[in-house]
C-alpha cells in the first residue's frame, strides 16, 4: 500500500497540525506530509510547516472575487502536490461545495464537542454554558453543512464540579490530539468505509 499524502488547512497556531505531522514523521501514520495552506498571513502554523520541511502557502481571500474562486485555488494547489487527504486543523473558514465535491470523504475535521450537539464556533463555551455533564470532541468528514459530516471517532470529556471553560477546553484539546492522529492513521491504512452517514472502521 502506497503512502497517502496528507495536506493541511489551518488558520491559527496549528497545535492539531503539529501533532498529526509529528505522527507522520514518526512513522505512526503510514503517510507523507504534503503542503499547508492558511487563510491568515500571521498564522503560526505557516512557520511550523516550514520547520517540518513542508511547503507552506498563505492564500489571501481578499485576492479572489468569491469563496468558490478562492477554494478553486486551494484545490489547484492541493492537487498539484498530489494530496490524498486534507486535514482541517483549526481552519476557521467554511469550505464551499466546490471544495467538498473535489475531496469528498477526503477532508477530516476535528470539532471540540460531541456532535451533533454544539456545532459551529465556540463549541466548548456553548456546551459549558448549556450545563452539560459530558462534552468531548469529534472527528468527522466534512460535508456541505456546518459540522454535519459523517462521524469517524468521538471521545468523551466530563465536565467537573467548579470547572471553567479554560479547564474544559484544555482537557478536550488533549483528546483532540489523540483522536485526530488516530483518525488520519485509519484513513491512511484504508480502514475507513463511508456508507451514507455511517463511517465503519474495518478490522
Amino acid at each position: 500500500m502506497r503512502k497517502k499524502t496528507v495536506s493541511f488547512l489551518a488558520s491559527g497556531r496549528g497545535s492539531n497540525f503539529r501533532v498529526v505531522a509529528e505522527h507522520v514523521l514518526g512513522g505512526n501514520i503510514h503517510g507523507k506530509l504534503g503542503i499547508l495552506i492558511s487563510n491568515k498571513k500571521d498564522a503560526q502554523a505557516l512557520e511550523l510547516a516550514v520547520d517540518f520541511g513542508m511547503k507552506a502557502f498563505f492564500v489571501d481571500p481578499a485576492d479572489f472575487r468569491d469563496r468558490d474562486e478562492y477554494d478553486r485555488e486551494l484545490i489547484r494547489l492541493l492537487r498539484e502536490y498530489k494530496t490524498d487527504l486534507v486535514v482541517a486543523a483549526g481552519y476557521m473558514k467554511i469550505l464551499t461545495p466546490v471544495f467538498v465535491t473535489a475531496f469528498r470523504h477526503r477532508i477530516i475535521n476535528i470539532h471540540p464537542a460531541l456532535l451533533p450537539s454544539f456545532p459551529g464556533t465556540h463549541a466548548q463555551e456553548q456546551a459549558f454554558n448549556y450545563g452539560v455533564k459530558i462534552s468531548g470532541c469529534t472527528s468527522h468528514f466534512i460535508d456541505e453543512g456546518t459540522d454535519t459530516g459523517p462521524i469517524i471517532m468521538q471521545a468523551a470529556v466530563p465536565v467537573l464540579e467548579n470547572d471553567t471553560i479554560e479547564g474544559l477546553s484544555a482537557r478536550i484539546l488533549k483528546e483532540e490530539h489523540r483522536v485526530l492522529p488516530e483518525s488520519v492513521r485509519l484513513f491512511c491504512d484504508e480502514k475507513l468505509e463511508v456508507k451514507g452517514r455511517v463511517v465503519r472502521i474495518k478490522k
